[in-house]
């Protein structure tokens, strides 16, 4: 793949080279990953160190008790990791009678936590390096400190102010009552002994010992229905599934994703519509090019509000939406001239940390993993530093839908990993952008970027993004051009320019991309990215 060099952004990081490349949200996992490849492990073993890492260092976006998802190639075929968690086996309809919307925060938002096990089920199919060498460098940083970075400071504040009543949390993220400042060095000692104890057991405790028997205790302690809370059982009926992915093809190649429970297909979707419409023929920072992004947007996440769930619940095959002769149907429903206000078609039955590592050998791996919104449920188990994700908020309480709440089902996600393959079928980017609805469309905006216009991978991360909301409202970054911005108001949209420090709401990508010489990778500066290579 060529590439253009230039770096025409505000931010105008250089991009990374090399043979060996890892690329996280937060410098000292970055090097956790690197030192697995430079003691000779492969991308595998960087990522899972990487994700460790992560956990300790950038809590405020993951934890122990964070779910994941992968997509991996191996060298000769790309394989696809859900390990998102079920809800409880007590979780009925009727669980939540009386309520407008699922809760966000306590043990009632907590569906089984998936990280532990996306990490065993890589390292066990295929790591190299053993699981305590993976996980030495996050062990060693809870256990001896770490220096809190200053945006991972700011979150760590935010996240306390929210959620210092829950149990648990003060005692784990809070020492002396307060959040630690930027360049403040702090321990997670429970968080230490809780990774040896998941090493030990290659995670047996963590599902079918005795940190699910901690947890489970705390569930029924604090859970406002105690009796259809997480239970023994669920924990241990838990597994991550190998599911392959879903694809479509764009710009010469093909971009994957996980296949639903999450939103991955939304990126998929919005891409066969770009195809549909011929994009392309105008500069990438054209207001054609950009209102055609987004009218394929509106249009695909629609789509996706109205059909995806738990692929088990879902009325249709996800491939369904995929269909090329629905996307040209879609696809004529775009007004090039102005913004419309989508809804779903029908088509006919047929707070998260993202990072990516690649090796000399050929292998990639696209890795994501989150608790959701921060800190997530807020619920940390006493003595264990397990911070729990509340991925339960993801369910709908509307009646009959697809993705309605009910026992040992997966809610819809919103954290996806991505990967694109070449026109010949080799890798050619693996890649992700965090948080949460943002995600589906930083895909696209990155896949458009790099697949279509040749841009760099740091170029694309560093260009201004933008945000589809309700109706025609979409949201841009205060750094985007004011006469593109002006452009898309002239087209009917409704622009919001969101402050400067609002960026967390537009995510943060980390990209790798394949060369016929080695590999190019790009962070993003947002928040603490960072790229190592050798």
């Amino acid at each position: 793949m060529a590439l253009d060099f230039s770096q025409p952004y505000a931010a105008a990081r250089s991009p990374v080279l090399g043979e060996n490349v890892v690329a996280t949200s937060q410098p000292l996992a970055a090097q956790a990953g690197l030192r697995m490849l430079l003691a000779g492990g492969n991308a595998v073993d960087a990522a899972i160190a990487a994700a460790m890492t992560l956990t300790v260092v950038e809590p405020t976006g993951c934890g122990i008790g964070s779910d994941g998802f992968a997509i991996l190639w191996d060298g000769k075929e790309l394989h696809g990791l859900n390990a998102s968690g079920r809800s409880p086996a007590g979780w009925t309809p009727e669980r939540f009678a009386g309520l407008t919307k699922m809760p966000e925060r306590g043990w009632d938002a907590v569906t089984v936590p998936g990280a532990v096990s996306a990490w065993i089920a890589l390292w066990r199919r295929f790591g190299s390096l053993p699981l305590a060498t993976i996980a030495a460098p996050a062990i060693h940083y809870a256990r001896e400190g770490f220096p809190v970075s200053p945006i991972i400071a700011r979150l760590w504040a935010q996240g306390g102010a929210l959620l210092g009543d829950q149990p648990g949390f003060a005692e784990a993220f809070l020492p002396g009552g307060r959040a630690p400042k930027a360049g403040e060095r702090i321990r997670l000692l429970d968080h230490a002994t809780t990774l040896e104890r998941i090493v030990e057991t290659e995670g047996e405790a963590f599902y079918r010992g005795d940190l699910a028997a901690r947890m489970a205790a705390h569930a029924r302690a604090h859970s406002a229905i105690p009796e259809a809370t997480m239970t023994e059982d669920d924990l241990a009926a838990h597994q991550a599934d190998w599911v392959g992915t879903l694809s479509t093809p764009f710009a010469g190649g093909s971009v994957h994703e996980i296949p639903p429970n999450g939103q991955g297909i939304a990126t998929l979707i919005a891409l066969g519509l770009l195809e549909a419409a011929g994009i392309g023929d105008r500069p990438v920072d054209d207001v054609e090019t950009v209102h055609l992004a987004i009218e394929a947007t509106k249009l695909a996440l629609a789509d996706t509000a109205r059909y995806i769930a738990d692929r088990d619940a879902m009325a249709i095959d996800p491939s369904a939406l995929l269909d090329p002769a629905y996307a040209a149907e879609r696809a004529r429903l775009i007004d090039r001239a102005r913004a419309r206000d989508p809804r779903h078609g029908a088509p006919k039955p047929g707070g998260t940390v993202y990072l990516t590592a690649a090796d000399a050998s050929g292998m990639m791996v696209s890795f994501i993993q989150s608790n959701y919104m921060g800190f997530g449920s807020g619920i940390v188990v006493p003595g264990t530093g397990i911070s729990l994700q509340n991925r339960g908020t993801g369910f709908t309480l509307e009646r009959g839908h697809a993705n309605e709440v009910g026992p040992r089902k997966r809610p819809f996600h919103t954290i996806i990993p991505g990967f694109a393959l070449d026109g010949t079928g080799q890798p050619l980017l693996s890649f992700g952008v965090m948080g949460g609805p943002m995600q589906a469309q930083g895909h696209l905006q990155m896949a458009l970027r790099i697949m279509r216009y040749g841009q760099n991978p740091q170029a694309a991360a560093d260009a201004p993004r933008w945000r589809v909301g309700a109706g025609r409202e979409v949201a841009v970054e205060a750094s985007m051009d004011p006469a593109l911005v002006e452009g898309l108001r002239a087209r009917g949209h409704s622009i919001t320019v969101e402050a400067p420090d609002a960026f967390f709401a537009f995510g943060g990508a980390q990209i790798i991309a394949k060369t016929a010489d080695g590999y190019v990778a790009g962070s993003d500066p947002r928040k603490d990215g960072h790229a190592a290579a050798f």
